[in-house]
């Protein structure tokens, strides 16, 4: 009981650093700059520049209807979690525009800088099994009604209005250029923050040397392979496919190997978002 309390709390805990992250950056970098940081954020930032209300407030209310669809909808413990952190958010704004201040700066400045922040905000929440609400979950809830238009379409939809109503408020159509990029930074941010560490290669070895090359890069990069039979679509002949996830910096380490045993393996490598098991990142 205890253990479950702990880890509630520390959750919270990260909520509220999370969204503090998030909020500084709208209000430091982003806002001050007449650059959209997408979602019901970048709609309230432009009331609050049209009509003074202040983000946070707006924030709040645009959600309440937004959560209170979404929990008849889905239900359960992540719109309770994600109700907490859009609290926090509507607070964490509301304190930013309060005590921190903002800077008018190089505009791409504050369209890196600001984006990095709010992608570095958003995603310890969502390590942490949330999110902040608004478009998420209306994205999810349209999805529900018009199956043929994914997620990812919805939202990227949806902040691209965001985005468009930013440059007739600010009637400055690089105000749409500056979102564009403040968006993309905070998308490369989450990736690398949620991603990042557990980013990998993976290697397809087609070898006539299978054992070998299985052995030594069991023995000398302490990396599980796994074995594949096959057949040359070609030839008909019956090869061997060797399977293997490593670090980056371990691929190198593989071609020394690859060539050391079979210089006429045909070795195919691509990039893998995210690597779960041993020697990498664990469930959960």
């Amino acid at each position: 009981m205890f253990k479950k309390f702990y880890f509630k709390i520390r959750d919270y805990l990260w909520y509220f650093i999370g969204c503090m992250i998030y909020s500084s950056a709208v209000t430091m970098f982003v806002s001050v700059n007449e650059i959209s940081p997408g979602g019901i954020t970048g709609i309230a930032t432009i009331l609050e520049y049209i009509a003074s209300i202040p983000a946070g407030i707006t924030v709040f209310i645009l959600n309440i209807p937004i959560l209170l669809i979404g929990f008849i909808k889905f239900g359960g413990h992540f719109i309770i979690k994600t109700s907490v952190a859009t609290v926090f958010l509507s607070v964490t704004l509301t304190i930013s525009d309060f005590l921190l201040p903002s800077f008018t700066v190089d505009k791409i400045l504050a369209s890196i800088f600001g984006g990095t922040l709010m992608g570095l905000g958003i995603s310890l929440v969502l390590r942490h099994g949330a999110t902040t609400g608004g478009i998420d979950i209306l994205a999810k809830i349209i999805n529900q009604k018009f199956k043929h238009f994914t997620v990812g379409k919805i939202i990227l939809t949806l902040d691209g209005l965001v985005i468009f109503a930013t440059a007739l408020v600010y009637k400055n159509i690089a105000s749409v250029l500056y979102s564009v990029i403040a968006i993309y930074a905070s998308s490369k941010a989450m990736d690398s923050i949620l991603y990042g560490a557990d980013r990998g290669k993976l290697l397809y070895i087609i070898t006539s040397k299978p054992n070998e090359i299985c052995r030594e890069i069991n023995t000398e990069m302490h990396r599980g392979v796994t074995i594949l039979s096959g057949k040359g679509g070609f030839t008909g002949e019956e090869r061997n496919l060797l399977l293997c996830s490593v670090r980056v910096h371990e691929v190198s380490g593989i071609y020394k190997i690859i060539d050391k045993f079979d210089n006429n393996a045909f070795t195919v490598v691509t990039d893998v978002g995210e690597v779960i098991g041993e020697g990498f990142k664990a469930f959960g």
